[in-house]
């Protein structure tokens, strides 16, 4: 069932960095997530050249799993991601190794020109490319469907809770890596915000990402 109205703590931002839904906030539509991305998002004009060229599919077509920026944005919403480079770096793994057919080359190649030859600002770090890499191998085990041949405009209207469902997507796997994560990159704003504290209090971790003994 889709809520009319945004989640009470709904987090306002005025710049992308601070921009995110909460992995939790799953009664919202993809529509009403995608018109709170739209007003703080890059236009499909924006994106650098060599990022489009390697990510979307009318590219080069190199990699398995490349979307559109329309499905990239709905995946970011899908996966409870924001728009820092960790976000990125987890979103784009994800929906790669959501095909299931992810080649050795195909990771090589994406980690050696996101971290060489991106504009600065969409450059991946090393500690970006781990998540890379563990969103991949996530995915890769997981039952879900590939992302990148769904049609998300067809869900415009439903929940995040109900396209997850449709996925396959498994809420436990992902709440369970969000918290490794949380744990791994304490300083890194993208991943302690990952999950609410709500969240946290019921698996009995602390929000620095710690188990509480």
């Amino acid at each position: 069932m889709v809520s009319d109205y945004l989640p009470m703590g709904f987090p306002q931002a005025s710049n992308y960095r601070d921009w995110y839904l909460p992995f939790e906030y799953d009664q919202i539509s993809l529509r009403q997530g995608l018109d709170s991305l739209s007003a703080l998002g890059a236009p499909q004009e924006d994106i650098p050249f060599i990022v489009r060229l390697l990510e979307n599919p009318e590219g080069l077509g190199l990699l398995s799993g490349s979307v559109d920026l329309h499905q990239h944005d709905c995946i970011h919403l899908i996966l409870g991601r924001g728009l820092l480079p960790k976000d990125e770096a987890f979103t784009i793994g994800f929906t790669m190794g959501s095909t299931k057919h992810i080649s050795t080359w195909e990771e090589k190649l994406f980690t050696w020109i996101s971290k060489n030859f991106y504009p600065e600002i969409y450059r991946f770090s090393s500690e970006d490319l781990e998540i890379f890499n563990d969103a991949l191998h996530l995915a890769q085990v997981s039952h879900c469907k590939a992302f990148d041949e769904v049609d998300f405009d067809q869900f415009l209207d439903s929940s995040l809770k109900e396209i997850r469902e449709y996925l396959g997507l498994e809420v436990e796997l992902i709440q369970t890596y969000y918290q490794l994560e949380q744990q791994r990159y304490p300083q890194a704003k993208e991943s302690q915000r990952l999950l609410l504290p709500s969240t946290l209090q019921a698996k009995n971790i602390h929000s620095g990402g710690y188990y509480e003994q």
